[in-house]
């Protein structure tokens, strides 16, 4: 052990063997790594290391577990939803023409002018012959209407009629054993339930030949949003299930499957054009109404009379009748022998509510008049004479009285 050479041989063999010894060996791959960790887990755990036989998933009772009223409804409705596309023709007039307004040789080439304009909306079957439902907005005022149903098949359509005051169009196109809707009953709405909008956003319909679907809740009920763009929205249902442009037309179906409204208005912030969170549908019953007409006569007829006209209380007229602020109409005209008359309404008084809703122009008495007929009641709170008092005015039909 003298000989210096032995003793360095054996100083550097001893960290070697001792190395080799305790498992010193080649860095693992990261299978093997995986599974030594798996390993250590199963030692750790080992109830839950591997699943008993009633806790493995049958990729059959997976799928299963996913289907639910919502996607039932999805499933049920898709085939009868449409996009639309339609070419309108929009008059407009030319500024140049403000230069020269009665000049009639410049009014020949800077009046009046027209031009084609593109647009698309939705709509939904309603019955296996072809008539569609949509809005007076979407084709209300086409030349030419292309419908694409679901799985890309296009059809042309003719408008059958359409009512601006309510925003509901009836288009039909040449086909038989369409797929259709079941419409609901909008006065049976729940709100908090679930609302499903089908649609053509952004014209994504031409994309997969299927609507986009979205989903939230009903937000609200009996929305009164009045006069806007010459319809008349009275009634409504307001949704938090996004809708965008080119979801007008589209249904708004309930988790049974049920249409119970038609997508029309979406509320915007500040200078936006899109979806911020609350969407509105007009109310299936009312359209069942007027698309009743639509299909009989082309139009809706509204004959009914009241019997009395009547005109805005601005600060003058509010300030000369006592009343502390700005509101009603006061009725400036009552016809001998009509409703109105009947009723017991004069000439001077100023009607505050009529059926519980807040008079305070004539388009608000007009949004109620769309919605009735003949034989309706309208239950007036009226101001007279710094008092106020309740009448009845019983609707009549206008032609009784010609």
């Amino acid at each position: 052990m003298n000989n210096p050479y032995i003793r360095f041989f054996i100083i550097l063999m001893i960290p070697l063997i001792l190395g080799f010894g305790i498992g010193y060996s080649v860095k693992p791959t990261r299978a093997e790594s995986i599974s030594s960790v798996n390993k250590d887990f199963a030692e750790t755990f080992p109830a839950s290391s591997k699943p008993s036989a009633n806790q493995q998933q049958d990729p059959d009772k997976t799928s299963n577990s996913r289907r639910n009223a919502i996607t039932d409804a999805v499933a049920a409705v898709s085939p009868a939803v449409v996009g639309i596309n339609v070419t309108e023709l929009r008059t407009y007039r030319d500024p140049w023409s403000q230069l020269f307004p009665n000049d009639p040789f410049f009014k020949q080439f800077f009046g009046e002018q027209q031009e084609k304009v593109e647009s698309l909306g939705s709509g939904f079957v309603i019955s296996s012959d072809g008539y569609i439902v949509t809005n007076d907005h979407v084709a209300g005022n086409a030349v030419r209407i292309t419908v694409t149903m679901t799985g890309g098949k296009r059809l042309k359509a003719q408008l059958v009629g359409t009512d601006p005051l309510t925003d509901v169009s009836l288009i039909k196109v040449d086909a038989k054993d369409l797929p259709y809707v079941s419409l609901g009953n909008s006065d049976d709405i729940v709100v908090g339930e679930w609302a499903i909008a089908f649609g053509n956003p952004f014209g994504l319909f031409d994309i997969n030949d299927k609507p986009t679907v979205t989903v939230g809740v009903i937000s609200s009920t009996g929305m009164n949003l009045g006069h806007i763009n010459d319809h008349f929205y009275t009634g409504m249902i307001e949704t938090d299930a996004a809708i965008n442009g080119g979801n007008s037309g589209g249904p708004l179906v309930n988790s049974q499957g049920n249409v119970v409204g038609m997508n029309t208005l979406i509320y915007t912030g500040g200078q936006s054009t899109t979806f911020v969170g609350y969407g509105f549908a007009i109310p299936i019953n009312k359209i069942k109404k007027v698309v009743g007409d639509l299909r009989k006569k082309g139009k809706v007829t509204r004959d009914i009379w009241k019997g009395f006209d009547a005109q805005n209380v601005d600060a003058r007229i509010a300030r000369y009748f006592g009343l502390t602020k700005i509101e009603g109409i006061i009725v400036s005209e009552v016809e001998v022998g009509g409703p109105a008359e009947k009723a017991g309404l004069k000439v001077g008084d100023i009607i505050l509510e009529v059926n519980g809703q807040r008079i305070d122009s004539g388009d608000d008495l007009t949004q109620i008049l769309i919605d009735s007929s003949a034989g309706d009641v309208l239950n007036m709170k009226v101001y007279r004479e710094r008092k106020t008092l309740s009448l009845s005015l019983k609707l009549d039909r206008r032609s009784q009285q010609e």
